[in-house]
């Protein structure tokens, strides 16, 4: 009755063993075969877009589309701070310099108007980014529209990190499709999986050619290795583009299950005093790949720190939203471009009050009902109370009433 609840685990389809027994029956195991030939097809067709090149990671992925991109060490690359690291490690992989922009409340992505900022400056010092990096946070699409409006004017190339956003669309187009490159994840965590994996996407096929290329260490055309650039050892393998293509044939309905498991814990917990549920922009569809609110803190005596150790006791896993890339030791000497319409970053903000629920498509309901009964039960204890005087007109005194924050 007090099973693990964990974030969000892998959802088999049952089909996968079918496309793994297939490889192992042809024996090609190896980073080539028609599982990859067929999942980097179906990814393409599934996105309406002209082709895709299976890696062993997004990480990969946005490894190769900087790349291919042309970034180079000492290039800046500008890149979401509010976001996992794996969005920036490629840039430093390449010895270019991350610079971080800040979100906007509207979608918790990249702000436009920190962008613009930012590359106004660049311009003015002539030190324009190689790229922009713009993330997909938990399933919600940022505002592309803007977004590339913006980087257009300056000329510079936008990787849509789409790691998290798979099967989600922006304005009836799809998520990883709305920049130059788009990048999807297949981690173990995320709305399908292939175990590890990745996958870029793009219309301009020559670019996918050329991140093919160097996924498989960069072989020339020779009758022997000969090697004329640096490669990478990145290309997936036929076991896990298997895995891949099972995945991908029920990805529709995981985008649905994880809607309705946001729709319940909406439901039960949207009306509590300070909890505000991840906005869906207006024109897209999140995946929910995880539920995400914030909590206005003011009106609790605990922190997210505090309640996920308080749910970690009843053996539910929950965490924090991602601390922002500007704030990690690692990028101590970054540049940060904070959104200049508020008077604190709202990445920060949202690191500070936010929190992640339970969201896999195979949870129970009883396993969901258990994590919205919890989470309230640690709220309502831990509501904040204050003093509120009001004048009593028949006594000319004040009088102090005691009463929890509506």
């Amino acid at each position: 009755m007090n099973n693990r609840i964990l974030l969000s685990t892998p959802h088999m389809s049952g089909n996968e063993r079918k496309y793994i027994d297939e490889a192992f029956e042809s024996n090609w195991i190896a980073p080539l075969g028609h599982n990859v030939d067929t999942f980097e097809k179906q990814i393409a067709e599934y996105s309406n877009v002209r082709g895709a090149s299976a890696t062993v990671s997004g990480t990969a992925a946005i490894h190769l589309a900087l790349a291919v991109l042309d970034v180079k060490k000492g290039d800046k690359v500008f890149v979401s701070s509010f976001t996992f690291i794996a969005s920036a490690s490629p840039v430093l992989y390449l010895g270019a310099e991350p610079v971080f922009i800040d979100s906007e409340p509207d979608t918790w992505n990249m702000s436009p108007e920190a962008l613009l900022k930012a590359l106004k400056e660049a311009q003015a010092s002539k030190t324009l980014p190689k790229a922009i990096v713009v993330v997909n946070l938990y399933g919600q699409s940022a505002q592309m529209d803007e977004l590339n409006a913006i980087a257009r004017t300056f000329n510079v190339p936008i990787v849509e990190d789409a790691a998290e956003s798979l099967g989600s669309t922006y304005k009836n187009k799809k998520s990883g499709t709305l920049g130059k490159l788009g990048i999807f994840s297949f981690n173990g965590n995320k709305i399908i999986t292939s175990s590890g994996g990745g996958a870029l996407v793009s219309d301009d096929e020559d670019l996918l050619a050329k991140a093919t290329f160097l996924s498989t260490q960069a072989k020339d055309e020779a009758p022997y290795y000969q090697h004329s650039q640096l490669g990478y050892n990145y290309r997936m393998s036929n076991i896990l583009a298997g895995i891949g293509r099972a995945q991908l044939e029920v990805l529709d309905d995981r985008v649905k299950r994880r809607r309705e498991v946001f729709d319940t814990y909406m439901n039960h917990l949207g009306e509590l005093p300070g909890v505000v549920f991840m906005p869906e922009l207006t024109e897209t569809t999140s995946n929910r790949w995880l539920t995400t609110l914030t909590i206005d803190l003011r009106l609790y005596t605990i922190d997210p720190i505090e309640i996920i150790k308080r749910m970690e006791a009843s053996n539910i896993e929950t965490r924090m939203l991602w601390k922002p890339l500007h704030l990690q030791p690692l990028f101590k000497q970054a540049v940060f471009y904070k959104n200049p319409q508020y008077s604190q970053s709202v990445s920060e903000s949202l690191f500070k009050t936010g929190l992640c629920l339970p969201s896999g498509t195979n949870m129970t309901e009883y396993d969901q009902h258990r994590v919205i009964s919890e989470l309230k039960t640690i709220l309502a204890s831990s509501r904040k109370r204050k003093h509120v005087f009001i004048w009593n007109k028949q006594l000319g005194t004040r009088a102090k009433l005691e009463h929890k924050v509506n």
